[in-house]
């Protein structure tokens, strides 16, 4: 004897799970990832300065049109009602291996920072009976952190923690404060405090990238201290940098959210993409203050 089922019947578990066509998007920004990094090493190796400029501006402009294009495309099915609570939970997931692999990102960034300091450096100095080594290759090498003297001769400066870093420091810690309290204000209904607690979330953001910028430039025409500085310079503009680039990253994102708030996108029930968007600032914030632990203080 069969049974019959009604609509209302069926779990929310086998709702609809909406699958979009094929994109072109993910192809085009792994070619535009591929050209910033060509465009990197031929500018910072020397090979061609001009041909690598050119494809940094290429690169990021194809960056920057994936972006407004994928953007676009996920806004119209979002609120075109494409989406379920299943593909939400998907969402979600995918959100927290997307954290997490930047979590594995910045570990082997700091792995290395950690290696050439308590490994490689010691070493080049005589430790771990690697005496004669050191004795036989640079005699006169200290083994010290930061190493402002390279074993070939080059000399520069340590940047100090007391100054921009730390001014950089509290911007990013007021913003994570902000990103909260925007948060808050989406779950209670007030708007006006979540589009002015995210605006001011976004322009620390961008803050912080200035003074990042001018930490630059002191640093490379003030006390030379450069990406090609040993070991010291190499690990400082590659930590500080690839943050700076996920801060930059973050604050285009939430800048799209907060354009969407002003349309009245987000609801106090419908609002992963401030949730996602807080996630990943959250996590910025925090590799900062390791950053400025290890890079600057210790």
């Amino acid at each position: 004897m069969s049974t019959a089922h009604t609509d209302n019947d069926v779990p929310q578990e086998y709702e609809s799970y909406y699958v979009p066509a094929q994109s072109k998007w993910p192809i085009m920004g792994a070619l535009a990832l591929y050209l910033i990094a060509m465009g990197l090493g031929l500018t910072v190796s020397g090979l061609s300065s001009r041909n690598g400029t050119w494809l940094l501006f290429v690169g990021f402009g194809l960056i920057i049109f994936m972006l407004i294009g994928w953007f676009r495309d996920v806004i119209s099915e979002s609120m075109s009602g494409l989406y379920s609570h299943q593909l939400d939970r998907s969402f979600r997931q995918g959100m927290n291996w997307f954290i997490f692999s930047e979590v594995m990102f910045f570990a082997v960034l700091f792995g290395v920072l950690f290696y050439a300091r308590f490994i490689s450096v010691p070493w080049l100095g005589g430790a771990s009976n690697n005496v004669m080594t050191a004795a036989v290759l640079w005699p006169e090498f200290i083994p010290e952190w930061p190493l402002i003297k390279t074993p070939d001769g080059h000399e520069t400066t340590a940047i100090s923690a007391w100054g921009l870093p730390l001014m950089n420091t509290v911007i990013l810690l007021t913003s994570s404060i902000t990103i909260y309290i925007a948060q808050v204000a989406l779950v209670k209904g007030n708007r006006n405090y979540l589009i002015v607690f995210l605006l001011l979330t976004v322009l620390l953001g961008w803050i912080f990238l200035f003074f990042q910028g001018e930490e630059y430039t002191y640093a490379y025409q003030e006390i030379n201290l450069r990406i090609d500085s040993g070991i010291y310079g190499s690990t400082f503009f590659l930590l500080t940098g690839f943050h700076s680039v996920h801060v930059f990253l973050g604050s285009i994102i939430l800048f799209i959210v907060w354009l969407r708030v002003l349309k009245g996108h987000m609801t106090s029930n419908h609002h992963f993409a401030i949730q996602a968007g807080s996630l990943y600032w959250h996590f910025v914030d925090i590799v900062w203050l390791f950053l400025f632990m290890f890079v600057y203080i210790l």
